[in-house]
């Protein structure tokens, strides 16, 4: 568990806060489901340091939900399965739908319960904010362009190549439906909802079952481990610090306009999969070892092999994007180790 008292998980708070317009945010209610994964964790404990604010997490399991908030003013946890509708009783002012599988070994083992997840919580987070009047803030994914065409890079009304022949595509797909019942919900019943796409997301809120490469990576480096890579690791992706995505969402709820999609990425932190490990096996001074991926590793793969987000329509609403890579990614080991 990340401590939250860590100087540098501090700064990454106070780097969230300081955006400019945050303290609309004050007073105001969320209802956030997914709230224990990379971005709902860091997510949580900023919006928690704001005056006022009441936070619902959704989740099945009570003793997933970090200790640190049962005790804190303001926080609730609501034992609820997102497959299943809400209460109408529940008001609030925003509505995260962030409840996901989102690694490889998840879309491998568990592909109809991805799709399912991710539709039915985002269809019962719309219906909800029809009958309350709440704003969605719906969290996609860079995994709904696919693989890119010609070396392009994505921007909000792109398409790339995309492969329906194999269960990977639970995740994109099923993303790509959500996305679709938002614009459908705008259009037919009025609803208030925002989209905000995030691109790979790394950090020390990662979950040690979490088997995407880079939290690989970073968990070979905390044990003092070579980093394996089961590539030649040309991959060329956006990656974001988890607090430069957080950053990035709040400024798409504060600023963004309804119905429009944002692409959350920075120009810092675009990198090859092999110089992210690099950077990695260097912080503990270990080397790098390609290796072949087993069956069950290469079914959750994805096989793009480019995917750099275009972030000019999140910067002009105010995004700035605050970290490098190599600086990420050694606060991210350090935070972790508690150094």
């Amino acid at each position: 568990m990340v401590e939250i008292t860590h100087p540098l998980y501090q700064e990454d708070i106070r780097n969230i806060l300081s955006i400019k317009g945050i303290e609309l945010l004050q007073n105001k209610s969320f209802l956030i489901t997914g709230g224990t994964g990379m971005v709902g964790t860091m997510l949580i404990d900023a919006l928690l340091s704001l005056e006022g604010v009441r936070i619902i997490a959704v989740g099945r399991d009570r003793q997933k939900i970090k200790e640190r908030w049962l005790q804190l003013p303001g926080f609730s946890f609501l034992e609820h399965d997102v497959c299943n509708p809400f209460s109408e009783k529940l008001k609030v002012d925003y509505i995260l739908p962030m409840a996901s599988n989102t690694h490889p070994m998840a879309y491998s083992q568990y592909p109809i319960e991805t799709i399912m997840v991710n539709i039915k919580g985002c269809e019962h987070a719309l219906n909800l904010a029809d009958k309350t009047g709440a704003t969605v803030v719906m969290t996609s994914t860079n995994e709904v362009y696919g693989n890119a065409i010609n070396n392009e890079d994505f921007y909000e009304n792109s398409n790339g190549v995309l492969n329906l022949c194999n269960a990977r595509s639970c995740y994109n797909e099923s993303k790509r439906t959500c996305e679709a019942m938002c614009q459908s919900y705008k259009e037919e019943h009025g609803t208030k909802v925002k989209i905000a796409r995030l691109c790979r997301i790394f950090g020390p809120t990662m979950l040690m079952s979490d088997s995407k490469a880079s939290s690989q990576f970073i968990k070979k480096a905390l044990a003092g481990e070579d980093i394996i890579l089961k590539s030649e690791g040309n991959q060329y992706f956006s990656y974001t610090y988890v607090a430069d995505a957080v950053i990035g969402l709040l400024i798409v709820l504060l600023n963004g306009e309804y119905g429009v999609p944002y692409n959350v990425s920075s120009n810092k932190t675009n990198i090859r999969l092999k110089d992210f490990a690099q950077i990695c096996a260097e912080a503990c001074n270990r080397k790098v070892i390609f290796d072949l991926p087993s069956d069950a590793e290469n079914k959750g793969y994805s096989l793009a092999q480019r995917a750099i987000l275009n972030n000019d329509r999140i910067k002009a609403i105010g995004f700035q994007p605050k970290y490098e890579m190599h600086d990420a990614i050694l606060r991210t080991i350090k935070i972790l180790n508690n150094e």
